[in-house]
């Protein structure tokens, strides 16, 4: 009972992208990464991805070229389960899918950013081909994603692994048409603070923040997406808090959320156990 709860509330969070089976085909493909890869690792924990993409998504929010492109190219407003949903799917496809999967869903992104231009709120043109911009989405992701891993599902894991998963997830950026991305968890943290004088927390990043805290969902599963939602605002880096106009969550708000997460999270991993990631290694071992 507890397990199909979760799974409809994940359901109403990032909506479905179709069964997990389509990862089971070509056997013996190992995709972009392989099993053995610090992605295939931290990608599979559900809960933490949430938490870190919630975070990533404020973080982005900060910055007016790369909110503008959603701004003015997104549904996002009307249609924020999609959105996430569709991210989901690429990070998913990217890290289990077939290598001709993860190409395909490389490829369409790009396709879509080459249409992507205009004027932020500053006046000033943008494009979501710009590398510039393209390096700010990767950084805030993997950071943030990170973060909310060793918070939520292994904070043992050792600084070479950390740096690892830095190293290997800039063959997505790259593919994507970022350059020059960090190898390593302190690099990727000194380049997100080159960014700091153009972040700006204006009335568009207000109403992303608004949306999130509002998020639309049945009465069932507003309980557990709402705790999500508040464990992506406290995944967040210190510095973040002043440029939003928020106080920094307090140790026992800290301890509060970490234990309402946790007290989900086993349920939520059982439910979860025969996804894609258990598909992918079926189809990597040819079974």
């Amino acid at each position: 009972m507890l397990q199909s709860l979760l799974r409809n509330s994940v359901r109403e969070l990032v909506g479905t992208s179709g069964p997990p089976t389509r990862f089971l085909v070509p056997a013996g493909d190992p995709g972009l990464f392989g099993p053995d890869s610090l992605p295939w690792e931290i990608h599979a924990d559900f809960i933490s991805m949430m938490i870190g993409g919630i975070s990533s998504l404020i973080l982005q929010a900060l910055h007016p070229g790369a909110l503008a492109g959603i701004w003015d190219h997104s549904s996002f407003r009307e249609d924020l389960k999609g959105r996430l949903g569709r991210t989901a799917f690429f990070i998913a496809a990217t890290t289990y899918g077939s290598t001709e999967m993860a190409n395909n869903a490389i490829e369409r992104v790009l396709q879509i950013h080459q249409k992507v231009t205009g004027i932020d709120e500053f006046n000033r043109p943008y494009s979501a081909s710009d590398p510039h911009l393209l390096a700010w989405v990767h950084l805030t992701e993997t950071s943030s994603f990170m973060r909310a891993y060793l918070s939520y599902k292994n904070p043992l894991l050792s600084q070479h692994q950390q740096d690892q998963y830095f190293s290997q997830m800039t063959l997505i950026g790259n593919r994507l048409g970022a350059k020059d991305l960090p190898h390593s968890r302190t690099e990727t943290e000194r380049l997100i603070e080159g960014y700091f004088a153009e972040l700006h927390y204006g009335q568009r990043a207000k109403s992303v923040i608004a949306l999130l805290e509002n998020f639309p969902s049945k009465p069932a599963q507003k309980p557990f997406v709402d705790l999500l939602v508040k464990a992506g605002f406290m995944n967040l880096p210190e510095w973040v808090f002043p440029k939003i106009n928020r106080k920094p969550p307090s140790k026992f708000e800290n301890i509060a959320i970490h234990c309402a997460v946790a007290l989900v999270a086993k349920p939520l991993r059982m439910a979860l156990k025969n996804g894609v990631r258990s598909h992918a290694l079926r189809r990597v071992h040819g079974q």
